[in-house]
């Protein structure tokens, strides 16, 4: 432990570390202070019926993601979700596109080409999100609400245009932060977001526990304590490796590659597709309740019923599945096996045991199915695990929400990632990293 806090002391030692992270904080406090700031027209004081509908269900992930933003009818009330939809989109577009496909292996100049396109393509998903966002404020809140008129045009183009705008600006401030900061930009956006409602679903269930007499102290000690097990468990999938050994060869006068005993090895992540199955899933059952929703059938009224709430069955049996599949998917398109396999045969690398070429790829993606299967699964345990929760230990819905599903697994993989980024600056520059103890290493002449 004590090893560990040198480390944070080294951190401020480092200048431009120091400078990137007081940068970093400085923008994810202006994203914060934006959160709290209502759509001008709206009385803020008569909000109450907006953020009951936040409380469960579907709403409440509306809500963590954006900060506690669309309960508030905030100028970041959309929040970050519309990129996020369009990164999704641009992704699976890349698939069947052959445009995409041909920026995609342009290198720095074919990214910020797709970077621009989902830009774009951001824009006009908030163009469609802003309006049935104003939509909902409509039916939700009473018309006193309302100090520009409840059908005034001009309360609906200019909410519509600051929303677009917080979005982008929010946007915006996540490439910063990814840019000059530390970390990536858009995933801390998130977090903050996440962790900003820590405190109060902490003391909901305090207050349940004692006031209900429903366990008192001791339940919640135990339920502290499942949640640091399941911390750690997400902590252990995001680390997860399958080590491959590869051996090298050098090339001798005549051309020919020759054995040197160089031996390597080739980490394949037991869940390489990280917290982006969740997302996709979670995306995807949005659609069932809101196309449900368009009809007033009992058939389809009652399916709007089931996929509108997050803890009941037939929408977690659903979300898991999900999980499964697009981790499958996700690992396919962003593990290419087939590019390993020629850079590994251009080297002069190879598995032993295995040719090189074809061989080598339809190895490593044999290995990548069999290892993948289980940490989907995983994955997809800690997706529901909110709900086992809820229907058995009868835990808080707001405070279930952080013993797994999107939320835990954002919050450990972006802590993960910069710490791991915070790490590489602290040993560049010859101190200990936070993830290992020893002493300071001296910098070499």
């Amino acid at each position: 432990m004590k090893k560990f806090f040198e480390s944070l002391a080294n951190v401020w030692k480092i200048d431009e570390l120091r400078n990137r992270i007081t940068f970093t904080l400085m923008l994810l406090l202006v994203y914060r202070f934006g959160a709290h700031v209502t759509l001008p027209g709206i009385d803020a004081t008569a909000l109450d019926s907006l953020a009951g509908q936040t409380e469960k269900g579907i709403g409440s992930i509306i809500d963590m993601f954006t900060g506690g933003a669309f309960s508030k009818a905030s100028v970041f009330a959309l929040g970050i979700m519309p990129y996020i939809s369009a990164s999704i989109v641009v992704q699976l577009m890349g698939i069947a596109i052959p445009y995409l496909q041909k920026l995609q292996k342009e290198g720095e100049s074919g990214r910020k080409k797709l970077n621009q396109i989902t830009r774009w393509l951001t824009i006009l998903i908030t163009l469609v999100q802003g309006p049935g966002y104003i939509y909902n404020l409509y039916r939700t809140l009473p018309g006193e609400a309302f100090l520009m008129g409840f059908d005034s045009f001009s309360f609906l183009f200019s909410s519509v245009l600051i929303l677009s705008t917080g979005t982008i600006f929010a946007m915006w401030l996540g490439e910063k932060i990814t840019d000059k900061g530390i970390g990536n930009g858009i995933s801390l956006l998130i977090m903050v977001g996440i962790l900003a409602r820590l405190p109060q679903a902490f003391f909901q269930e305090f207050t349940s526990t004692i006031t209900n007499n429903n366990g008192g102290p001791m339940i919640l000690v135990i339920e502290v304590i499942v949640w640091l097990l399941v911390i750690i468990s997400c902590v252990l999938l995001v680390m997860a490796v399958r080590r491959i050994p590869v051996q090298y060869a050098r090339r001798t006068v005549s051309g020919e590659f020759e054995q040197d005993g160089n031996r390597q090895w080739i980490p394949l992540k037991l869940n390489a597709a990280g917290v982006m199955p969740i997302i996709f899933a979670q995306a995807i059952m949005f659609i069932p309740a809101a196309l449900a929703g368009l009809s007033q059938s009992e058939t389809s009224q009652s399916i709007a019923g089931e996929f509108s709430n997050m803890f009941g069955l037939w929408y977690n049996v659903v979300f898991g599945l999900l999980i499964v599949l697009f981790t499958y998917f996700y690992t396919a398109i962003t593990v290419p096996t087939n590019k390993m396999a020629d850079d590994l045969k251009r080297s002069g690398g190879f598995i032993p045991g295995v040719r090189p070429g074809q061989e080598t790829s339809d190895y490593l993606d044999h290995i990548m199915s069999l290892i993948t299967f289980p940490g989907s699964l995983f994955l997809a345990l800690i997706a529901i695990f909110p709900a086992i929760l809820v229907s058995v230990l009868n835990v808080q819905q707001a405070w279930a929400m952080f013993f797994g599903g999107t939320s835990l697994i954002i919050m450990v993989g972006v802590a993960i990632d910069t710490i791991q980024q915070i790490n590489s600056y602290l040993l560049n520059k010859h101190y200990d990293g936070l993830m290992k103890s020893g002493k300071n290493r001296k910098a070499v002449a």
